[in-house]
Parts: structure tokens; C-alpha cells; sequence
């Protein structure tokens, strides 16, 4: 992604009420190409996923407190691990056991947040 923002970043997430159908392989690969680089999608194409790199513990201890106000913020809320010189984040959603357009639109907005990270 250049540094320009992506329009995912300028959306919000809408609540899931489930029944409706996960994004599907074509659909999360288009979305992904809207995301950092770094940004992974599983090989089940459910979920996407980042790594943070740092030089100690307080700063991933930082990132994953930020990532947790961006979900909460949106109302999806990501699964996070973090230690000493790391921070990992990931989006699904459970309701429907997939992706949807809530878990770009908070990758995209985490995106937009670190990008000088």
C-alpha cells in the first residue's frame, strides 16, 4: 500500500448479526490488496493477520494496546499476543467463521495509525 489512504480506513464496521455469508477467497484477496504488505491472509482464507517488531517489551505492550482501542473503537475485537520485541494481531469473524469487510476495514485503520511504525 502507498501512503495514500486506503477508503477502508474510512469506513466503520457494522455490527454482525451472523446468517450472512464470509467473504470469499477472490473477495479477501482484493480486500487484502488495500492492506499493508505485511498483512497475511490464512491459508483457510478465515482469517488475516500482522506482526510487530520492536526493540523491547514496552513498545508491543503499546501496540497491543492500541490495536485494542481500534477494535473497541469499532466494535470488533481482534485476538492479540504480544511479549518482548513483538505484537501480533488478528482479524475473523467468529460470528460467521470468516472474514467480512469489519476485519479490513480495522486492518486498514490499524494501517493507517502505524504507518510510521
Amino acid at each position: 500500500m502507498t501512503n495514500q489512504v486506503c477508503d477502508l480506513s474510512n469506513k466503520d464496521c457494522e455490527p454482525c448479526q451472523g446468517g450472512m455469508a464470509a467473504l470469499d477467497k477472490t473477495e479477501s484477496e482484493k480486500l487484502q490488496t488495500e492492506l499493508h504488505a505485511d498483512w497475511q491472509l490464512s491459508a483457510d482464507h478465515k482469517m488475516i493477520s500482522r506482526e510487530f517488531k520492536f526493540k523491547g517489551f514496552a513498545r508491543a505492550v503499546q501496540m497491543a494496546n492500541l490495536i485494542a482501542w481500534v477494535g473497541d473503537r469499532q466494535g470488533h475485537h481482534p485476538d492479540i499476543a504480544f511479549g518482548w520485541g513483538y505484537c501480533s494481531v488478528k482479524f475473523t469473524t467468529h460470528e460467521i467463521d470468516g472474514l467480512s469487510t469489519n476485519d479490513f476495514i480495522c486492518a486498514a485503520k490499524l494501517d493507517q495509525i502505524t504507518e510510521t511504525v
